[in-house]
Parts: structure tokens; sequence; C-alpha cells
């Protein structure tokens, strides 16, 4: 309104004027919910992966993909590394993390981290001061496992491993057991349990009665690879498999292990 003294605001110009940086921010919101969901950011990524990631590998994964994607909502599913291929396939999942997945047609594969494995055994065990513990040492003991048909490979090259140490192994295996019963049965002493490093070593520290020892003569060497729909994928898969893989080289996933040491994963 306008008078031959001053130039003020009506009323509803300063309803407006309040009102309008209000309204600003929120388009400038709504585009940017745009931009980024064209983007493929603020996608839902459907992760499937084994229980043995769940203490460290899993951890730095999900937090490298949310420092570099914070709008995107990542669903994950424990399941077995042979179970991972299929549901990945059927389109019940879009990324897998698994040890030593089986090859098959439709899915694209990828290794992400080598590490060596660990004995996982009570404070009680004969071979709880050894460090480290040799595989020959193993010969007369019951290895706690996971039953074969939940991850294949990873099973055969632990088997593999023991008979160039010179010995069968003795297996004790119970079908799809939950992680933390087959650390409970290592309490009694009876049986050892092989894992990756980063499992075994982070699941010490979380249970009193268990020490880590590092294997040696011959090292067992685990692969955590990542899997994806081979077809054509959404911007969020990819911004996630290039989350990923930046954590795997600022962690050194994919350099030798040291056998002398555990890494302490950089996330995000």
């Amino acid at each position: 309104m306008r008078t031959s003294r001053e130039v003020k605001l009506t009323a509803a110009g300063q309803v407006l004027l309040a009102e309008a940086p209000l309204a600003l921010a929120a388009l400038e919101r709504a585009a940017e919910r745009t931009r980024l969901a064209g983007e493929g950011i603020t996608g839902t990524v459907r992760l499937g992966y084994t229980p043995l990631a769940s203490f460290e590998t899993l951890g730095a994964i999900l937090a490298a993909v949310e420092n570099d994607n914070p709008n995107m909502t990542v669903i994950p599913s424990e399941l077995f590394s042979a179970e991972i291929p299929g549901r990945v396939l059927a389109g019940e999942l879009d990324i897998g993390l698994a040890l030593h997945p089986e090859p098959m047609t439709g899915i694209r594969t990828e290794v992400l981290r080598g590490e060596l494995l660990a004995a996982q055994l009570s404070k009680r065990h004969r071979l709880a001061h050894a460090n480290p513990v040799p595989l020959a040492d193993l010969e007369h003991e019951t290895l706690l496992l996971f039953p074969r048909e939940l991850a294949p490979a990873y099973y055969d090259r632990i088997i593999e491993s023991c008979e160039r140490a010179g010995f069968q192994p003795q297996v004790r295996a119970f079908p799809k057991p939950p992680v933390n019963a087959m650390l409970a049965r290592l309490l009694g002493a009876r049986e050892v349990g092989l894992s990756p490093a980063s499992f075994a070593f982070h699941s010490a520290q979380a249970e009193p009665g268990i020490v880590a020892r590092k294997i040696v003569n011959p090292q067992i060497l685990a692969e955590w690879s990542i899997l994806w729909p081979a077809r054509a994928q959404s911007a969020a898969i990819a911004r996630f498999l290039d989350s990923a893989r930046r954590c795997a080289t600022d962690n050194h996933w994919l350099t030798p292990p040291d056998a002398a040491e555990v890494r302490i994963c950089r996330c995000g």
C-alpha cells in the first residue's frame, strides 16, 4: 500500500513476506529430493548377508554407504551364503554379501575382501595359550562348522587345508544354527570354531569365555564377495557398489592379509 509519505505492506503482503522463505525452503527441499531420487540416491536397497559378516565387514560397508548416500535406505536380511545368489536372481534381494558364493548365471560377483581364518576356543581349551595355532594341532579336535550346504566352497576350502596339513578333520555341524548358539558351544572346550578373523576376534571380545587365535601352516584364506543382478541395475545398486568398493580400498581388504595383525576397519 502506497501513501504520499510511505510505502508499506498490506496485511496480505505481510503474511506473504513471512511465509515466502518457508515456501522457498520447502520448494528447494522438494527439488533436492527429486534430484536425489533421479540419481537413485534415495532408493531402497535390499541386502542379504551371511551371519559371519555381522561383526565387522557388514558394519564397515553400511557405514560407507550411509556416509556416501545419506538418503538411501538399506534393508538388511541375514541369510546363509548358499541362499543369497538365488534370492538375488529371483529379485528378492538387490545386493548380496557372501563367503565364496557359487557361480550362477544372471548374477555378477566381485571379491570384496580376503581375510585369514582364525580359531575360536574356550579359555579352558588345551590350545588356548598357543598363538598362533598350527593347523596340524587340530588333528584330534572336533571342528564346529556350519553345514557344507550353507557355504559349500567355504567349507571345502577348510577341509582341503586340513588335508594339506596331513589330517582328515572331525567336523560337527548343526542345521542352520544361530551364531550365538555355536559360540555358546565353544565354552564347553570340546570343540574348536574356525571363522574369518574379523568375526573370530570381535566375537572373542564380546564373549569373555572365548579366545581367538591365528591359524598357520597353512593359513586359510576366506573371500567375501558382493553379488548383484547382471540385468540392468538401478542407480541405487550402482551407488551401493561404489561405496562398498571404496570401503574395501580404504580398509585394504584386497591387499594380501597380514597374519601378524587384525586390522581395525575404517568406516564411512
